[in-house]
């Protein structure tokens, strides 16, 4: 585990958050995650980054039962991400003209699409809710049908509970896939950079964008 992986899972996730918040002053829709999120918050009061955090751990405890092995960059997802959204509301005002909610719109998807290349590239675990899609495609189950399913249900959950479905959530949806999947060759850092253990090597190696799980991955809104 090298400094460089350690700043640059860091930084990703603290993007992450931004783009949230960015999400969230837009009002034009939200990813089908923080709709749920979004959905949870307004029900029960509690803030938003309190419920994304809470979701996460949730999220991981699913864990459990599909015999995943969270990394140091799984349990760092589930503390940062919702204190860096919170934190990030708090300093991004209310938007009320609609250019300026739709900057903000294009903004959220671009730092989002570089926030999952920075935490992914990092190669110190994926966040709960790609492991919660990696763990189910892992025994057996399609990775589009498992993705597809996980997406349509807290989408509707999240709608259901009052999240903000719109235009935006389209976008994101069409938009993150292919800005991820150039950028996470971007920023991965290669063993030949990184001095660590073997074992980092493989743990590397498994949430690097190759093969199936780099799909699965490079189609995922959060870790």
């Amino acid at each position: 585990m090298s400094l460089r992986s350690l700043a640059q899972l860091h930084a990703g996730l603290a993007l992450y958050g931004v783009s949230i918040a960015l999400m969230v002053r837009a009002n034009l829709g939200m990813d089908s995650w923080d709709v749920l999120h979004q959905g949870l918050a307004r029900h029960t009061g509690l803030p938003l980054g309190w419920v994304i955090n809470g979701v996460g751990v949730l999220v991981l405890l699913a864990w459990v039962l599909l015999r995943q092995r969270p990394g140091y960059g799984t349990i760092a997802n589930v503390a940062l991400v919702g204190i860096a959204a919170e934190g990030a509301l708090k300093v991004i005002p209310q938007l009320d003209l609609l250019p300026t909610r739709w900057g903000a719109l294009a903004a959220a998807i671009v730092v989002n699409a570089v926030a999952t290349g920075l935490y992914i590239g990092a190669g110190l675990g994926p966040g709960p809710r790609d492991g919660l899609m990696t763990g189910l495609a892992a025994r057996g189950y399609s990775i589009r049908r498992v993705r597809t399913l996980i997406e349509l249900t807290v989408l509707t959950a999240g709608w259901l509970l009052g999240g903000t479905v719109g235009l935006g959530t389209l976008l994101y949806a069409l938009a993150i896939g292919p800005l991820v999947h150039r950028l996470i060759p971007l920023f991965t850092i290669s063993k030949g950079n990184d001095h660590a253990s073997p074992q980092r090597h493989s743990r590397q190696h498994a949430t690097q964008p190759s093969g199936r799980l780099r799909r699965a991955l490079v189609h995922a809104g959060r870790g």
